[in-house]
């Protein structure tokens, strides 16, 4: 393992229902952050489709054998020698639905790594904004991380990032840096976006890698944006704003083992069984 800094990058993008543009545009990107310097990419959720309902997606979903954007993002990190994150791509899997999966892809175009979204975003925002991804993708059920030459990356998608204990898992399987691609919603991005990432990296002393997808998709959807990069002492150091680009920021692997030693909460193993059960809970100044 390289213990040398390397740069990584974000990207972030405005997918629409047209998946060839949405392959280019994200592609664009990529190579911009490589001519930059970066050795790692990381694309957003839905990267190459962001589409409403589940007809259409479940239309617009395609076997991993034949998936147009796959073939094409494997073939453009053969092409520019990096280690490429694809985001997260819906994929067949049989039974009417789908998963909300991601690729870790190496410099020689093959697929290292791919993990499937484990949380399903069901929720009524109470705004009109209704989503049940249950409905369509079948949920993951194991936590993934993978090596690259500079440390373990840990592979989460969008609302997982409100799940704590699948971030300590994966820091205590060894992740240096956690990967979050996501379409979070602007009405929950503007309130949580932020001081989740920010959190995760807290406790696990981890860097967290955010690309996003940002503004208005088909069905009216908004997204915030704001693709972060933070570093395992929850410091934002990049922040892409609103507007499709990307981010790149050196990424140094020692800080992680800094953070950690000045709080080494990741080394604490919680083993509540071994705490004395408690007859009631605990109310103030109240005589026992």
């Amino acid at each position: 393992m390289s213990t040398a800094p390397f740069i990584a990058a974000c990207v972030q993008v405005n997918a629409s229902e047209d998946m060839k543009a949405n392959i280019d545009a994200a592609s664009a990107l990529v190579r911009r952050a490589v001519e930059d310097g970066a050795a790692l990419v990381l694309m957003p959720e839905n990267v190459s489709m962001m589409t409403w309902g589940r007809q259409s997606t479940l239309a617009n979903a395609m076997a991993e054998p034949d998936h147009v954007a796959l073939r094409a993002f494997r073939a453009l990190a053969k092409d520019l020698k990096i280690w490429l994150h694809a985001g997260s791509l819906s994929v067949l899997v049989g039974d009417g639905k789908v998963a909300n999966r991601t690729y870790v892809i190496d410099p020689d175009g093959n697929v290292a790594a791919f993990y499937d979204k484990i949380h399903m975003f069901d929720v009524d925002l109470g705004n009109g904004e209704r989503y049940a991804e249950s409905a369509t993708f079948h949920p993951g059920a194991a936590a993934v991380c993978v090596d690259l030459p500079w440390g373990r990356l840990g592979l989460t998608i969008c609302y997982d990032l409100r799940f704590p204990h699948l971030y300590r898992h994966l820091a205590q399987a060894g992740a240096d840096f956690i990967v979050v691609p996501a379409a979070f919603t602007r009405l929950t991005g503007e309130a949580h976006w932020h001081v989740l990432l920010r959190a995760r990296a807290i406790e696990t002393g981890c860097f967290i890698l955010a690309p996003a997808q940002t503004g208005t998709h088909a069905g009216g959807r908004q997204t915030y944006g704001h693709a972060l990069m933070v570093n395992p002492w929850g410091e934002v150091l990049a922040d892409a704003g609103l507007t499709p680009g990307m981010i790149a920021e050196k990424i140094d692997v020692a800080e992680v083992a800094c953070a950690r030693g000045r709080v080494p909460a990741v080394a604490v193993e919680a083993n509540f069984s071994r705490l004395p059960r408690q007859t009631g809970i605990a109310r103030g100044l109240e005589k026992p």
